[in-house]
């Protein structure tokens, strides 16, 4: 009977390992290379599939570099996720130093959520935690709310019904919105001067519901548009630090049309008039860099605009300062 035995052990043994030998051969990798195999979700329909110069989709989430961890940050906002968790690998000896130095910036972090969708803006400050084996894990929340992005977006479709029409060109179709907006919408200069309000201007809701806006508002509701329609686009800024406090810092939107990267700045085209009127300017209507610069030189020149080409690459014109 022995004689049996050992043999049927054996057999068991490798039937065992053939049903679990992906399961196996995970922990085996896991184990000898530390990489951990990860589990990528789908993003949402809002996530972008565009690359940029500054940031592009993380192919595998494993970082080896400074940028492979910034990517990580971009794509994990991109995707719209709300947590995630990577590992560094031990030949990257400095990626929990990098890793520190990203988080400790809270104007890099604008900058790499100027790339995403704006339902995908994150709450300040972002939440992030890691180990000291080097397992990091990303927790995001987000500022709008399903409610807040249902009413958007219906109002967004029905304007897009009303205004655009497929047989116009680029310029005419954006100017067409740009001016609705305006029209539509005053500048929350109680939130400016208080940084309180009761509208939600600083989100695309406070322009599309309440017809309030501060230059966020002003810039994520024509991102959602462009966005909608097809454009490639992101939000491009300053923040105070970068004005030398001059300001809060700013916000605008930047706009790929026929290969070519323009400023749309629907702001500072909604200038305060004293009869409390609406009057839409095109000064900074799908400008270049060079026209920027020119609109900025008046009698009181405009430092807002100064932004850093380190993080807007595609605006390959020196500096519009």
């Amino acid at each position: 009977m022995k004689k049996y035995i050992i043999p049927l052990i054996c057999y068991i043994v490798i039937i065992l390992i053939l049903f679990n030998a992906k399961n196996i051969t995970a922990f085996l990798s896991k184990t000898i290379s530390n990489k951990p195999v990860l589990t990528i979700a789908k993003g949402d329909i809002y996530t972008k599939t565009d690359d940029f110069l500054f940031v592009q989709n993380s192919k595998d989430y494993i970082p080896y570099s400074y940028d492979d961890l910034v990517n990580i940050f971009y794509s994990v906002l991109n995707q719209g996720w709300n947590e995630f968790t990577f590992y560094c690998p031990i030949e990257y000896e400095e990626c929990l130093d990098d890793y520190k130095k990203i988080m400790s910036s809270e104007e890099l972090l604008t900058h790499i959520n100027n790339y995403v969708h704006p339902y995908h803006t994150i709450k300040n400050p972002l939440h992030a935690s890691h180990t000291e084996s080097g397992e990091i894990t990303i927790k995001v929340e987000y500022i709008y709310t399903e409610k807040d992005i249902e009413e958007v977006n219906n109002f967004v479709n029905k304007l897009i019904d009303e205004l655009y029409n497929k047989d116009d060109n680029d310029y005419d179709n954006i100017k067409r919105i740009h001016d609705y907006i305006i029209k539509n919408t005053k500048y929350d200069i109680e939130r400016n001067n208080n940084n309180d309000s009761p509208y939600k201007s600083y989100i695309a809701y406070g322009p599309a519901i309440e017809g309030y806006a501060t230059c966020n508002g002003y810039t994520d509701l024509m991102a959602i548009i462009l966005s909608k329609l097809g454009y490639v686009n992101y939000k491009i800024g300053t923040t105070s630090e970068e004005v030398n406090n001059e300001s809060n810092g700013h916000v605008w939107n930047a706009v790929k049309i026929d290969d070519e990267w323009l400023h749309l700045d629907l702001t500072w085209d909604d200038p305060v008039s004293i009869d409390g009127k609406d009057y839409p300017h095109h000064k900074y209507f799908l400008v270049s860099n060079e026209e920027l610069k020119k609109a900025d030189e008046g009698e009181v020149k405009i430092n807002a605009h100064n932004f850093n080409p380190l993080y807007y690459q595609e605006f390959k014109n020196t500096n519009a300062s």
